[in-house]
């Protein structure tokens, strides 16, 4: 809830703390600099200036985001190409949130339940959770890819949607130019931009479920209300009974994406069986990942001790092999100067972060992530000490050790993956 402070004559009434609370948020978010350059460290050294300035020229009517400065990464999933995502600066960012803190209010309400990315209070996991109880119910999936989604954002039906949910004049002028601000690749040049939103902005994610609200989720509500699904921004799982169903659904989406300028990617669009106990046949698709998490049929034990075929989701091999990459990038076994604690105290942080998100379903398929990390810091321990260059069993048994004296010294110790002799 934005307070709003004495109003100065301006011609927007702009709440000054409301963009004294958007720098808070840009500042604990970090973040790289803009095409000014400026690091968040730059803007705070003139902090007070910098907001007034802010805040008087969005007040004013006179602010004008510079462009976004375009960084291209790899796909994920070793998939061709790269992705383009739009650094603003600083002062752009906290612009584009005090934007979302009076926005994000009006259209929250409105929201599809199924709807779960960037919203207050709902999480990944939670559609994970439900996506996997919606597997057990209903036979056949539709693992929807819309082919990129937030570079062909139509400009005209998104003004019009945010148009509907505020009365404030000032925060549908600055979405125009925000949706205008032209891209800057790396080698200088500006490209204009007619459609799209760019990914890595403060407001593109509140932009997009407001687009895909009206685009999707209403329009699923309305033409098929009997058909579930699970929408994390652009990630999309639809729930149908019958293939035939699932085929005839996914058809209609096709031609829906189609009217409001957004395509369906074929390729990688897929109806999935979600094969188990008591369900026959086969097809072709039996798997598909969602949230970083892939869903397949997998053995388990019911209370009986009997074994049985469930269709669940387990951390996906994309990002297990995500995280065995960065613990590479962390070149443990290089850092012999430091104590064991002083590894911990390094990487703890980020390997809770794995086990809280990647270890809610299934966790012990966490175990080979893990005992790659042990393997580290074996090297580690070879290492630091001579009398132990030579034996892989002997470091591992000294760690070994260590863990049974101090198990909670790292967080995946605490789950008992020690390393061992073996």
């Amino acid at each position: 809830m934005v307070v709003e402070t004495r109003r100065e004559s301006k011609p927007f009434t702009i709440s000054k703390y409301a963009v004294w609370e958007a720098w808070r948020r840009v500042k604990a978010n970090k973040g790289a600099a803009g095409v000014d350059e400026q690091s968040i460290s730059q803007f705070e050294q003139d902090l007070k200036g910098n907001l007034y300035r802010l805040w008087n020229r969005m007040s004013s009517g006179c602010y004008f985001p510079p462009p976004v400065r375009a960084v291209e990464i790899p796909k994920r999933g070793g998939g061709d190409g790269v992705r383009v995502l739009g650094v603003p600066t600083v002062t752009d960012r906290v612009a584009q949130t005090v934007a979302v803190m009076y926005l994000e209010p009006e259209v929250e309400p409105i929201f599809h339940q199924d709807s779960y990315g960037y919203r207050p209070n709902r999480s990944a996991l939670d559609a994970v959770g439900v996506c996997r109880e919606r597997c057990w119910r209903s036979d056949w999936v539709i693992d929807l890819d819309i082919r990129s989604f937030f570079d062909s954002i139509d400009h005209d039906l998104l003004l019009r949607a945010v148009e509907r949910h505020t009365s404030q004049r000032w925060i549908l002028l600055y979405v125009r130019r925000w949706l205008a601000a032209p891209l800057r690749k790396p080698d200088g040049t500006l490209v204009a931009r007619d459609r799209g939103s760019p990914q890595g902005s403060a407001i593109s994610p509140l932009l997009a479920n407001i687009f895909l609200h009206y685009a999707f989720d209403v329009w699923m509500a309305r033409e098929h209300p009997d058909v579930p699904f699970e929408r994390y921004s652009d990630d999309v799982i639809v729930h149908c009974r019958t293939s035939r169903q699932a085929q005839h659904v996914r058809d209609a989406i096709a031609a829906r994406l189609a009217d409001v300028g957004l395509e369906l990617n074929e390729t990688k669009t897929r109806i999935v069986y979600c094969k188990r106990a008591r369900r026959s046949g086969s097809h072709g698709h039996e798997r598909f990942d969602f949230l970083g998490y892939t869903f397949r049929p997998r053995l388990a034990v019911n209370r009986r001790g009997e074994g049985f075929v469930t269709f669940s989701p387990a951390v996906s091999d994309d990002a297990a092999k995500r995280m065995r990459q960065e613990i590479r990038r962390w070149r443990l076994h290089l850092r012999s100067g430091q104590t064991l604690r002083d590894l911990a105290q390094t990487v703890n942080a980020v390997i809770q972060g794995w086990i809280n998100y990647y270890g809610r379903f299934r966790r012990s398929e966490l175990v080979r992530v893990f005992w790659h990390l042990n393997d580290y810091l074996a090297r580690w321990a070879r290492r630091k000490y001579k009398r132990l260059h030579r034996s892989w069993r002997r470091a591992r048994r000294l760690l070994g050790q260590i863990a049974r004296r101090d198990p909670g010294l790292f967080a995946h110790w605490q789950l008992g993956l020690r390393p061992t002799a073996g």
